[in-house]
């Protein structure tokens, strides 16, 4: 599978970012109910995979439930394009949302039932291995 880097960021341009991802995608739309009020679409990257560009000091943390997803928002405007999530300690979570869809040849968007978290888990994790 060949990988090329995808640049993304948040809406005002501060926080900025780049990771190697494959050109045909899988993004999980999650139910659970900070994803689907904020309308994210996750596309899993290894931690080895993604570099942070610009805005480390534009970055605000936001923890809750078990406190092991960090969340991470743009002080300036709010937007979380990426963050690390349960699922995957050692990777990041990018807001396909927060990419322009012309940098994939191929986007396709399936359901992942994340009210139901712990039972389904483990089909997120082995993503991040690829």
């Amino acid at each position: 599978m060949s990988r090329s880097v995808k640049k993304g960021g948040c809406h005002c341009g501060a926080v900025t970012w780049e990771a190697a991802l494959p050109d045909e995608i899988v993004a999980d739309e999650c139910n659970c109910s900070i994803c689907q009020m904020i309308g994210f679409l996750h596309v899993i990257a290894p931690r080895s995979k993604f570099r942070l560009l610009t805005g480390e000091d534009k970055l605000t943390e936001y923890l809750f439930n078990t406190g092991v997803a960090k969340h991470w928002f743009c002080k300036i405007c709010g937007v979380k394009s990426f963050y690390i999530p349960r699922s995957n300690p050692d990777g990041y979570a990018l807001n396909l949302r927060c990419m322009d869809r012309e940098q994939f040849a191929k986007v396709t968007i399936q359901p992942f039932d994340g009210q139901h978290w712990e039972e389904h888990a483990g089909r997120l994790a082995h993503l991040s291995k690829e």
